[in-house]
């Protein structure tokens, strides 16, 4: 059983709005498992916000390629341990370069690219050791990617310096130059609002069995809360649920989520609309977000304890 610290508890109020007492009395009831946890309190109507955004815990950047005519598109993330090194010149064209040698690749993977032909120099792999040997600090090419669909204009946006890129794939007989700013206003979308799919067609089934379980207990508890006479029968609360997953599904799946720009259109009908300026069709079938270090738990350290560390070494 993990300790319930006070930090944990925090985490745990942070991601899902809860109060803190019910935060703690879900982690200590869950024996300090976090996403159990994040359940818990869905599941007992407490959670105001349970999104389980990954916490953003190791510095880096992210760098996307595309082929001029949107044919294909890259993506490539490398991590440091400081956001000094992450904005270092040095290690900015590095992870640039890797981006177009991601693009002109003909498969793409983290592990894959450490193989592959940097320069001169060496390997990927190779490059990398030396300047992690060089500037002091550990470095990783965490993820990388490739995409190539035929029929596809893939569009990218990036966000805070490198922090967050996405590439959009726009199925369509557009030119890149004709769906840029459609491809754009998507892909601002999905850096701002964390789509998990780009719609229901390709949502997880184990995403989706767990989302209906959670929300099913969350329908039970409220329903044994209510006087005996008035509790509804075990069939039609499985009925109400449906209605409850096809509002949480519009919240993870791109095409359905309100339009940022302007709430009163989903982003799928915001690109039906671009289409139809266009004359031509243009459907969202692709998404790649990268988040610099999005799922990496980062060490918390004492300063003070680490200055003394030192001193004694």
């Amino acid at each position: 059983m993990a300790a319930v610290t006070a930090a944990l508890v925090k985490e745990l109020r942070d991601a899902t709005g809860a109060g803190m007492m019910d935060c703690k009395k879900a982690l200590v009831a869950t024996d300090g498992d976090m996403d159990k946890a994040v359940d818990y309190l869905r599941e007992n109507g407490l959670a105001k916000a349970a999104k389980k955004a990954s916490r953003i815990a190791s510095e880096g950047l992210v760098r996307m390629a595309f082929a001029a005519d949107g044919s294909e598109a890259a993506a490539v993330e490398v991590n440091s341990e400081t956001d000094f090194v992450a904005k270092n010149e040095e290690f900015v064209e590095f992870v640039e370069k890797l981006a177009d040698i991601a693009l002109k690749a003909d498969k793409v993977c983290a592990e894959c690219m450490k193989e592959m032909p940097y320069s001169e120099e060496g390997t990927v792999g190779e490059v990398l050791t030396a300047k992690i040997a060089k500037i002091g600090e550990n470095m990783n090419l965490r993820r990388a990617v490739k995409c190539n669909t035929p029929g596809v204009k893939y569009v990218g946006y990036s966000h805070g310096g490198g922090r967050i890129g996405v590439i959009i794939g726009l199925k369509t007989d557009a030119s890149v130059e004709e769906v840029t700013v459609c491809g754009k206003d998507v892909a601002m979308q999905a850096a701002s609002m964390r789509p998990l799919y780009v719609d229901e067609e390709s949502v997880d089934p184990e995403y989706l069995a767990h989302e209906k379980e959670v929300i099913l207990a969350q329908a039970m508890n409220e329903n044994n809360e209510l006087p005996e006479n008035k509790r509804k029968p075990q069939a039609i609360i499985e009925k109400m649920i449906t209605g409850r997953v096809k509002k949480s599904l519009k919240e993870v799946c791109l095409v359905d989520q309100a339009f940022v720009k302007d709430s009163n259109m989903s982003v799928g009908e915001y690109v039906a609309s671009c289409a139809k300026a266009l004359g031509k069709d243009i459907k969202v079938v692709e998404m790649v977000r990268y988040e610099v270090g999005e799922g990496i738990e980062k060490k918390v350290e004492n300063f003070a304890e680490e200055v003394a560390k030192q001193m004694q070494g």
